[in-house]
């Protein structure tokens, strides 16, 4: 009988050490098998991803691939964290938005986990004038309140106070911020604001309430433009130093400047992307606070992404906010917002705001994400994607600059061009499904029956964009919808599935998801004679594709078919119109389709 030794390292010990040249031989044994003769780096490179700011992410992340010290938790770079104890005193700031005058949710969220408020005022939603009573019953001591009301900041912040000072609060306790951001709403409307009255409240805020800021740098219109994550950092740090110039203009020091601005950038589903940004972000306002002379610690606002939200199969959104709640805690953000599963469809109902407080509740008390500071720390992976992040936002952040600073690169649209470039490559992957969209271009239900909220707010307009990554499908389903609506039935294709099932379940699987992505019926049962379709797609194996593709597609054609698919790549079928296959512009097959059917 072998004892083995209990020091508990010895059994890993013995092992050989393995090098990163034998991984690299058994990546090329996999390849050859898919066909590809590749070897040493380029084995490696074939199962790299291509990122957005031509960053790419590789398929293993070894200690040669070491970053820059991050530091520690509140010292600087900050990547670690702007405080010494991060989250792991009580967890991460659950920040609740609410853009309808209704006090009632506001108190119900405060008694059931959330630690602070965001309110959309005036344009963005509640009127000035109802705030005392939509805060009514809430300790100003102890719950902070964070506006975001475009133009109307000055009377917005003027009745705020107010209230506060009605209650008897005193100014040391006030927590929060007035929202003032003139270059955000500038982004959003191409409408300006003055500086000046932005100035006054930071002056009131430093001097009397030591607590409350008063400007907030918003990168989410960048984010919601179609941005990429460095392009968020590099408008996110030229705003911030376009405050701080206006601020010691105004007589600020800088250390009081810089204690006056929140950041807010937004969280998606690409949990490590989210959690490299975050950290960046830290990392790069540091560099900036280090060169004017001043404490660098960027206080962060997380909010669950608007552009990954889906008004279509909306309760996927619940599984792409938690993921991206999970990122922003991990990441370091100071206060996080989950917006409800329904934000797209209109004004959220209780179920839906009790499913976003408690996705926060439940990271942070049943998960322990908060236990312990930057979990993402030492990971290779995420250290050297902070970094390269790091160097992609500091240069369009300086792109930024010498087009003459953040305001002059809005009003000359570089900006709004940079990142219509962006969008428009990763558009062409959403047409592609390259970057798939659960429920909405992937496994999609047509019989879903649609969830109806009441309308929110029109948010402000006239500035860049507002892009979602299902817009493109979501025009084709509504095209859809509406030809049910008029018709009874949605548009068709019968799917002839050629051979046994080995043969064809995998494509007729695909072709299904694909035309469905449309708001295409797929009919798989009965004759094409008894379908009510037009258009036909064929579905097999490659080997009976030869056999039989243009003699299946003659006898179709011969009963009616205008049309037929053939779901594999392009072949020599004589008898076939088009092709659909991994990879296709879904989009454009789908809008020829539903044209060809008449579906207006």
């Amino acid at each position: 009988m072998t004892v083995l030794p209990d020091d508990g390292l010895s059994l890993a010990a013995e092992f050989p050490e393995a090098t990163h040249e034998q991984w690299q031989h058994l990546v090329e044994g996999v390849l050859r098998k898919s066909g590809k003769e590749v070897s040493g780096d380029a084995a490696e490179d074939a199962l790299s991803t291509l990122l957005e700011d031509g960053l790419t992410t590789r398929p293993l992340y070894t200690a040669r691939d070491a970053a820059p010290d991050p530091g520690l938790p509140g010292f600087a770079p900050f990547v670690r964290g702007g405080r010494p104890e991060g989250n792991a005193t009580g967890g991460w700031d659950v920040r609740q938005r609410h853009a309808a005058a209704d006090g009632s949710a506001v108190l119900t969220d405060l008694e059931n986990g959330v630690t602070s408020l965001w309110l959309g005022v005036g344009d963005y939603g509640i009127p000035v004038s109802s705030l005392a009573a939509v805060l009514d019953g809430v300790y100003l001591d102890l719950a902070p309140v964070v506006l975001e009301a475009g133009a109307e900041v000055e009377p917005a912040a003027r009745e705020l106070l107010r209230v506060v000072e009605e209650r008897g609060v005193a100014p040391e306790a006030v927590r929060g911020n007035l929202g003032a951001d003139p270059l955000g709403h500038e982004a959003r409307t191409g409408q300006s604001y003055d500086m000046a009255q932005v100035t006054g409240l930071a002056r009131q805020c430093t001097d009397a309430y030591p607590g409350l800021r008063a400007l907030t740098v918003d990168a989410l219109p960048y984010h919601e433009a179609g941005g990429s994550a460095a392009q968020e950092l590099g408008c996110s740090l030229a705003t911030g130093v376009a405050y701080l110039r206006e601020l010691t203009g105004a007589g600020l020091s800088v250390a009081e400047a810089c204690a006056q601005l929140e950041f807010r950038y937004a969280a998606t589903a690409d949990q490590f992307l989210t959690v490299a940004k975050l950290r960046a972000a830290r990392r790069l306002w540091a560099r900036v606070a280090e060169v004017c002379g001043a404490p660098g610690q960027q206080v962060q606002h997380a909010v669950t992404s608007t552009v990954m939200m889906t008004p279509r199969d909306p309760w996927v959104n619940m599984l792409r906010a938690t993921v991206a709640t999970l990122a922003a805690g991990v990441g370091g953000a100071d206060a996080v917002t989950v917006l409800p599963f329904d934000h797209a469809l209109g004004l959220p109902d209780a179920f839906a705001r009790r499913i976003a407080r408690n996705t926060s509740t439940i990271l942070i008390e049943e998960s322990h994400l908060s236990r312990v500071i930057d979990p993402a720390g030492g990971s290779w992976y995420v250290e050297r994607l902070t970094d390269e992040l790091a160097h992609a936002g500091w240069e369009f952040f300086q792109s930024i600059e010498k087009a003459g600073g953040h305001a002059a690169a809005l009003r000359s649209g570089m900006v709004g061009e940079r990142l219509a470039e962006t969008w428009s490559v990763r558009s062409a992957k959403l047409a592609k499904r390259r970057e798939p969209v659960t429920g909405v271009s992937e496994f999609p239900h047509l019989a879903e029956k649609p969830v109806v909220r009441e309308p929110a707010p029109e948010p402000p307009s006239g500035g860049l964009p507002r892009v979602r990554r299902d817009e493109a499908f979501e025009a084709l389903r509504a095209r859809s919808d509406a030809h049910l609506a008029a018709t009874g039935s949605r548009p068709r294709v019968y799917l002839a599935a050629l051979g046994p099932a080995a043969a064809h379940t995998a494509r007729l699987t695909f072709a299904a998801n694909l035309f469905q992505a449309g708001g295409i019926e797929p009919v798989t049962e009965g004759s094409f004679a008894d379908s009510g379709a037009r258009e036909v797609c064929l579905c097999s194996s490659d080997a009976l594709y030869e056999e039989q593709a243009d003699s299946v597609a003659a006898e179709l054609r011969a009963a009616g078919a205008e049309q037929v698919f053939l779901a594999g790549r392009p072949g020599p079928y004589s008898g076939v119109d088009s092709y659909v296959f991994a990879g296709c512009d879904a989009v454009a097959v789908l809008t020829a389709a539903l044209d060809r059917m008449g579906v207006s």
